[in-house]
């Protein structure tokens, strides 16, 4: 079977990333592998090859509406990506673009979320 998408990372929607970060670096014995200051942190996985947990400041604290935890997926064209998503069953929710990065959120066919991305940035 061809693989549209592959786990880039598993991502935790944060309030205080400073604060996070140190929680889950300390946590998984990880450092940060990169970050875009005060928008996002992606940790270096626990072995070579492993999917990494990442941080996202959304300024939104635990409760109704945004996903709190979601996966995302690295593609390498995400107009290909989002069709095939949307071939599937799935459907598109929304797209963002910070400071050179550039990702859409999606949604399975029962709605929960996950994102597509271009390679995080270095």
């Amino acid at each position: 079977m061809a693989r549209v998408a592959a786990v880039g990372a598993v991502v935790i929607n944060v309030v205080d990333i400073g604060r996070e970060t140190q929680f889950w670096s300390e946590l998984l014995g990880v450092g940060v592998m990169r970050e875009i200051p005060g928008f996002f942190v992606w940790l270096e996985p626990q072995q070579e090859g492993g999917v990494s947990v990442a941080l996202q400041a959304t300024g939104e604290a635990k409760g109704e509406g945004r996903n709190r935890l979601h996966i995302d997926t690295a593609v390498e064209d995400l107009d290909e990506a989002q069709a095939e998503v949307e071939r599937l069953g799935g459907s598109h929710v929304e797209s963002h673009e910070i400071m050179g990065f550039t990702w859409r959120v999606m949604a399975d066919p029962e709605g929960n979320e996950f994102c597509i991305a271009a390679e995080a940035p270095e």
